[in-house]
């Protein structure tokens, strides 16, 4: 899932309509770095993309386009994406483990630090949570408070709700 980026240089980026608004694709020749979204918070995702070039040739942009539309019309429910991403050891677990929730279903914080043996680190794994570079496709969306309530997501809870009503069969348009 991961990889070491250090000696990285160039990073590829595709822009692409979904949606949820205008998404920036971000990827190295190892695999997608980063799904940004319209507005980001800055420091969250740490890439600095090059320029959108829309005629480069990146396998990791092509597959990532061709797979998120998938999940936008709602023939895909799971990313064969290889992910290049830069992060600690403790997020990347949380990310990694992120990806086992299935489509359609959620979890709550708490009970993904416990599933990841931190039992205890549930405002952590929240933040981590919040570090995720690869939104939708390592999905912190299907994250949840302890009460049910949709919670911080850096596409914002209107894209949140989108993102659990589309894979529950039901997306409303409203963002």
């Amino acid at each position: 899932m991961t990889r070491d980026r250090s000696n990285i240089d160039k990073l590829d980026s595709r822009r692409l309509a979904s949606p949820v608004g205008e998404l920036t694709l971000v990827a190295s020749s190892q695999g997608l770095c980063a799904v940004l979204w319209p507005v980001e918070r800055e420091g969250r995702v740490p890439i600095t993309p090059c320029p959108t070039d829309e005629r480069r040739g990146n396998v990791h942009l092509d597959a990532a386009e061709e797979q998120l539309d998938q999940y936008f019309s709602q023939t895909r429910s799971t990313f064969e994406i290889e992910l290049d991403l830069s992060g600690t050891e403790f997020q990347k677990m949380v990310w990694e483990e992120l990806v086992s929730i299935d489509h359609g279903l959620t979890t709550t914080y708490t009970s993904l630090a416990s599933r990841i043996g931190k039992p205890t680190a549930a405002r952590a794994v929240g933040a981590a949570v919040g570090r995720n570079p690869v939104s939708i496709i390592v999905p912190c969306h299907r994250v949840v408070g302890a009460s049910g309530a949709l919670t911080g997501f850096a596409g914002g809870l209107a894209t949140k709700r989108f993102l659990l009503d589309l894979e529950a069969g039901t997306p409303q348009l409203t963002i």
